[in-house]
């Protein structure tokens, strides 16, 4: 099969300037200049299909705009309460991740160490961040930081938002 020729070519934010080695698996790569100035090398697949456009400055370029016309994010922009409870616990360390493993919040497996990890963050700052032999240590000593400085323990939280949902 023939190789295609791209320089001088435009794809989107991206001009073709050069050609560059191919990659691994045989595919052509070629060196790009943004609209913004960047440069980039990108396969000929990618640009022809119309996967890569820009340099990356097209997606934050496309995030600036769309934050600026969301009502949502505009509301809660500038308000850091909306990331924190009033005890300066995030938001996020509250909820399960989609992303947790262990089923438990706080709580990792670092596979290097073969250790586990209890973490909460209060105030920007770690009041829990310790390694266990054990899973159940790790659970426990998430938990006890909890009740110390939540009061409580997320899972009880959440059993309680469930609770309400169903009233």
């Amino acid at each position: 099969m023939k190789k295609m020729n791209l320089i001088g070519q435009r794809f989107t934010r991206l001009l073709v300037i050069g050609e560059e080695p191919s990659d691994a698996r045989g595919n052509s790569r070629w060196l790009c200049e943004c609209n913004c100035g960047n440069h980039v090398i990108v396969t000929g697949v990618r640009l022809r299909h119309g996967v890569t456009k820009s340099c990356g400055c097209l997606r934050r370029d496309l995030m600036k705009e769309r934050s600026r016309t969301n009502p949502v994010f505009r509301r809660y922009t500038g308000d850091v309460s909306n990331f924190s409870d009033e005890h300066g616990i995030l938001y996020s360390s509250l909820k399960k991740s989609v992303r947790n493993k262990t089923g438990h919040l706080g709580v990792s497996y670092d596979k290097h160490s073969d250790t586990w990890f209890a973490r909460l963050m209060r105030h920007n700052r770690y009041v829990l961040l310790k390694s266990f032999p054990t899973m159940e240590e790790a659970i426990a000593a998430r938990e006890e930081a909890e009740r110390t400085y939540l009061g409580r323990t997320t899972a009880q939280s959440s059993h309680e938002s469930d609770n309400r949902k169903t009233d």
